[in-house]
């Protein structure tokens, strides 16, 4: 081939690079235009005041197109397909307890993104931030509001596989104390102490004495649930195959994810509960594969998200393995029940 049309195919090649990256950033551009707008048939949206103080009400981050999609909004929680206020707050992930909320966001830039987690008010006026390390994947209050914790892509960025790390802080909210890493706590496994490299934690739950909590540490190609001690600074595994621990409002139970063996290594999980005092399993009714920290919406029923047209969908079971999944809400994720006291 000569110098002339090695220079042709040279410069054929990089026009359809230019081309195809072109056509990217207008497909790009028009998607991002579309969920600015309010798509037909979907929830009402206004802008409103929404507190983490108002009992009767869920809480969560809307994902209904239009110019409030991705903000905090409230609905009430008998109505939770109603018509929902908009707080002009934007949050990746969200939750509430006693007043408190803690909201992880992106903060865009010219190269890449950056992430942080925000301490919110009853308000949802910012309180305190902290600089997250890598993509926000899970977030979690304690019941008394004292504690808030969060979990981070920080390589990889899905659960399904096992090429990915994890980085999950806790921060005393009263006093600003952060623990910016559970990977320093030392922990105990078959009652022994145990050390590894490839430890990761994730999927922190909280008790209500503001010491426990509860989270998914992962070894040597297994899960566990852990229960933490945040005096003693200690992680004690106490059964395996768990993922993604919820504790019940009672502290009696653990609704979490479980693989479950000849799945599809994309779909792997299905929802169990956990009987703290037996470690007795029970399956929940729902049959798909569930990739999300289950929310209690009271003792007797768990809320999660699944797939949807809009981003995600609410759906809720039966926390004792009876009944059939329910569809509560359409383009919804991140949900909280605030009950009385906030």
């Amino acid at each position: 081939m000569s110098v002339r049309n090695r220079f042709l195919v040279l410069a054929c090649a990089v026009l359809v690079l230019a081309g195809v990256a072109v056509a990217s950033v207008l497909h790009a551009s028009a998607r991002a235009e579309r969920r600015d707008q309010v798509q037909a048939g979907g929830p009402p949206v206004t802008s409103g005041t929404v507190s983490l103080a108002s009992p009767g009400r869920m809480v969560f981050r809307n994902m209904a197109w239009g110019p409030h999609r991705d903000e905090v909004a409230s609905v009430p929680a008998t109505d939770p397909a109603g018509p929902r206020t908009a707080s002009g707050v934007k949050c990746l992930r969200f939750y509430a307890a006693a007043s408190t909320g803690v909201c992880l966001q992106a903060v865009h830039g010219a190269v890449s993104d950056t992430y942080r987690a925000l301490i919110l008010d009853a308000s949802l006026r910012e309180r305190s931030r902290y600089d997250v390390p890598g993509i926000p994947s899970r977030a979690r209050v304690s019941p008394t509001g004292r504690f808030a914790a969060w979990t981070a892509f920080v390589g990889g960025d899905s659960y399904a596989g096992t090429n990915f790390s994890t980085r999950t802080a806790i921060v005393d909210t009263r006093t600003g104390a952060l623990i910016p890493t559970l990977e320093d706590f030392e922990v105990i496994k078959n009652g022994h102490r145990y050390t590894s490299p490839d430890v990761n934690f994730w999927g922190v739950t909280f008790a209500r004495d503001d010491r426990t909590f509860y989270a998914t540490m992962a070894t040597k190609g297994k899960t566990y649930l852990i229960r933490g001690d945040l005096l003693k600074r200690t992680a004690t595994t106490l059964h395996e195959n768990v993922e993604c621990p919820s504790l019940s409002p009672d502290g009696t139970r653990i609704a979490y994810k479980k693989r479950v063996p000849g799945l599809s290594k994309d779909a792997p999980w299905r929802l169990y509960a956990l009987d703290l005092a037996t470690l007795r399993e029970t399956p929940l009714a729902e049959s798909r594969s569930v990739d999300d920290q289950a929310v209690w919406k009271d003792d007797h029923t768990v809320v999660y998200a699944l797939p949807g047209d809009y981003g995600a969908d609410l759906y809720e079971t039966g926390a004792d393995g009876t009944g059939a999944p329910r569809r509560i809400s359409t383009a919804a994720v991140s949900p909280t029940f605030i009950s009385a006291g906030g």
